[in-house]
């Protein structure tokens, strides 16, 4: 699981720096349009493309962090043994249905290529990149998932039902406090070494 980590941190780290991109390009388009009073054609047709696609690449690392959000309101009331099987199915759904979006994803990327469709907008961009590039960030998301939920499966098929949902349960508040003072500590350190 340490190599799916690295790639997961990885994706994550380029989805960030798409988003960061977009974010820069979009800031650049406002100031050039208020004081030049020109434009980049298809600024915002390049931010949608860095959004879905830092969206997808983000998704691994968020699953492998617990960082997705859950409705966890009757969960805490119920003992361990209860808790996995809610775990389970809540990772079998979340993947499955991003499993079904690449699905069709790979349809849409398919037709693309075979009509050579191209965008819109004045940059006229064949659409099968940014789609392939965002259909295999979520075929990417899809293998943590299922990787994930088989490691958790036997961590748990070994008696180890704490460690289970450590990889696949909702964040405790005692969880995300040690994480916060863990992450304190470390900037302390650096503070003081620097």
């Amino acid at each position: 699981m340490s190599g799916v980590r690295r790639f997961a941190r990885w994706g994550l780290w380029f989805g960030g720096a798409l988003v960061l991109l977009a974010a820069v390009l979009i800031a650049v388009e406002v100031l050039m349009r208020k004081f030049l009073v020109l434009s980049i054609g298809g600024a915002d047709e390049l931010a949608g493309y860095a959004l879905a696609i830092g969206t997808a690449w983000g998704l691994g690392a968020a699953l492998l962090d617990r960082a997705h959000i859950r409705i966890d309101s009757l969960y805490l009331l119920f003992p361990q043994k209860v808790r996995l099987p809610l775990d389970v199915a809540a990772q079998v759904l979340l993947v499955g249905f991003f499993a079904l979006i690449a699905w069709h994803g790979v349809s849409v990327v398919s037709q693309s290529w075979t009509s050579e469709s191209r965008s819109q907008s004045a940059l006229e961009t064949p659409t099968v990149i940014p789609q392939a590039v965002w259909v295999v960030g979520l075929a990417v998301f899809v293998a943590i998932g299922i990787l994930l939920l088989v490691h958790a499966l036997r961590t748990a098929s070994s008696g180890d039902l704490r460690g289970a949902a450590r990889l696949i349960g909702t964040r405790s508040a005692e969880e995300e406090v040690q994480d916060e003072v863990r992450d304190l500590q470390e900037r302390q350190g650096r503070e003081r070494n620097a």
